[in-house]
């Protein structure tokens, strides 16, 4: 049964095998990108920033959060590499360049989640040779137990346990991309033990 925004997210999912139990449903997701938008909103009224969207679990976020913003923008896409199954190779690849102008503009960079911070710290030192105006990140999830590599992130939408997710444009080996909710790996020893009494 496939679920749809409109449905109730469902408990658990199974994805390659493994079950993934509900960690944020859709309603805390869009409320706090609602959030989000109104402060990216306030902080840049009358600028035109330039959203770039890390491809490709930021897609989804990235689509919300500027639809959220009460002002004019513009949108890019850049495509990065370092995971591969669950667990980050520490190697970043760009897969997909930048193909816009940013020296002298606000740059907004959209991550879906930020857990050891090496893939954007890497990133932000390469956007900062192109000298934009200002450079800050929004990012939907942040693991600070995780965290290798300081990163200043702006505009936050959630901390978490170091838990391996899924959902809302995050993926297990190219699957649940497509979930309007976020889950977490069952068998994570991060899980709740209340949940299993």
């Amino acid at each position: 049964m496939r679920q749809h925004s409109s449905s109730p997210a469902r408990d658990a999912y199974w994805v390659h095998g493994r079950r993934f139990r509900l960690f944020l449903d859709e309603e805390a997701i869009q409320s706090r990108i609602r959030d989000l938008g109104r402060e990216i909103s306030d902080k840049h009224q009358g600028a035109v920033p330039f959203f770039l969207g890390i491809l490709n679990g930021a897609f989804m976020f990235t689509s919300d959060l500027v639809r959220a913003c009460d002002l004019e923008c513009e949108v890019g896409f850049l495509r990065l590499s370092s995971y591969s199954g669950m667990s980050s190779s520490g190697k970043v690849q760009t897969l997909f360049g930048l193909d816009a102008e940013i020296k002298d503009r606000p740059v907004i960079v959209v991550e879906d989640i930020i857990d050891t911070g090496r893939t954007m710290a890497a990133l932000l030192k390469d956007l900062l040779a192109h000298q934009p105006a200002s450079l800050e990140v929004a990012a939907l999830l942040s693991k600070p137990d995780a965290m290798e590599a300081p990163v200043t992130i702006d505009f936050l939408g959630f901390s978490i346990p170091n838990r391996f997710v899924v959902g809302y444009g995050m993926d297990y080996d190219g699957i649940a991309r497509n979930l309007p909710a976020i889950y977490h790996l069952d068998e994570d020893p991060f899980t709740e033990l209340a949940s299993e009494s």
